[in-house]
């Protein structure tokens, strides 16, 4: 036994080694709205998830396979017949061809795939191009694999890339630039003069583009998704991830993909099979079943333009300013000329007094930049957005 003061001393040395690698990182601002509003009975239009069931046909496929006994590992890379339709889709859509044995990873959703990429191929020192507001997953990859995040700022309402002042930021040590079109939170998207001015950027060089893609089929007013697949010499540099439960309204699967050039899916693939190996196989069967038919996924820009045009009707009469939604299933409103109070304050208040929970957008930025801006999913049943829009216009 220890004496009394030796083991509080032993105590105290063992609270006080730890040196966290990320001392600034909390709980997310997604459990925390989404807490707050499950306290207070509050819509929560905050936390990016469909608000209604999957295609029926999609679970009545895992039932046949899990059934059918197709219940253990899936091959490291994923179920062939599913990365053979990826590459097949992706070449119909943006022109690119993929190979699906050396080119395409099944990954345990989106977040799994960027974790993945930047610790393969960012190194000590290296720095890393972020555009914020930025989706909360990047920065913290970065920093725990030694990289350096180089932050440039968007700002509402455009939130367009400024090119010239993305080319000052590039030296020796640049590694990699992430991009995400459609962007969360912004719900903008990158047009084809963007990714062409980014193509000459970095042409001849040997930085990774590292391209969030998740938000592809959620694209509105009769514009394409500009993939980097689209552009020769930026698919011959870039890594894509995609979603299948931001596609299939089922994000709880946690499944996605990842397309990119043998080189860089070599390397990727050997953090992949240390993280996660494998993705769930009933799963991957039944999605390569299901999108034979082109139109489950093809049909979700109307899908979601109606579901946003719902909401935008519904708060016409509001004092909110805001550019409709170009991409994502997010609409971003600014309260400038109503109230000057913080936007985490506001999220807050309109949470608990108004029973409404949304997302501050300051949030997404490294130095809290405070535009007034609050984003809302409308990723719900129609009579919720109407209900919403409601007590914003009430506002």
């Amino acid at each position: 036994m220890f004496p009394n003061n030796t083991f509080a001393s032993f105590q105290t040395f063992l609270f006080t080694v730890i040196n966290s690698k990320l001392p600034n990182v909390g709980t997310t601002i997604f459990t925390t709205m989404s807490a707050l509003a499950n306290e207070v009975g509050a819509i929560n239009l905050g936390q990016g998830f469909p608000g209604f069931d999957m295609d029926i046909k999609l679970g009545k496929l895992v039932e046949k396979y899990i059934s059918k006994g197709f219940n253990q590992y899936a091959p490291m890379a994923g179920v062939k017949e599913l990365r053979t339709l990826l590459s097949g889709k992706i070449e119909k859509l943006y022109g690119h061809r993929y190979d699906a044995d050396t080119e395409i990873t099944i990954t345990a959703g989106g977040t799994q795939a960027i974790y993945t990429t930047i610790t393969a191929l960012v190194h000590e020192g290296d720095e890393v191009i972020l555009f914020a507001p930025a989706y909360d997953c990047y920065a913290p990859a970065i920093e725990l694999n030694g990289g350096k995040p180089v932050w440039m700022d968007l700002t509402y309402p455009d939130y367009k890339i400024n090119w010239e002042y993305v080319k000052k930021l590039i030296n020796h040590r640049t590694r990699m630039i992430v991009l995400n079109s459609p962007h969360n939170p912004s719900g903008t998207c990158m047009s084809e003069a963007d990714m062409r001015q980014l193509e000459k950027l970095v042409a001849g060089t040997d930085i990774i583009i590292l391209s969030d893609e998740v938000y592809e089929h959620i694209v509105f007013d009769g514009n394409e998704h500009q993939s980097v697949a689209r552009f020769p010499t930026l698919a011959k540099q870039s890594l894509s991830v995609f979603s299948f439960g931001k596609t299939f309204h089922n994000t709880g699967w946690k499944m996605g993909y990842i397309c990119g050039p043998a080189q860089y899916m070599n390397e990727f693939r050997k953090v992949h099979q240390y993280n996660v190996f494998s993705c769930n196989t009933p799963v991957q069967y039944a999605l390569a079943d299901y999108m034979e038919d082109e139109s489950t996924y093809l049909s979700l820009q109307s899908f979601y333009q109606a579901k946003r045009d719902v909401f935008l009707d519904a708060i016409k009469g509001s004092r909110f300013t805001y550019k409709p939604s170009t991409g994502t299933y997010f609409q971003s409103l600014c309260y400038a000329d109503m109230f000057d109070e913080k936007d985490t304050a506001l999220a807050i208040r309109l949470t608990k007094e108004f029973k409404l929970a949304s997302i501050p957008c300051s949030v997404f930025y490294p130095d809290h930049l405070d535009e007034k801006v609050l984003r809302f999913c409308f990723a719900k049943e129609d009579y919720v957005l109407m209900k919403a829009g409601r007590v914003l216009s009430g506002i």
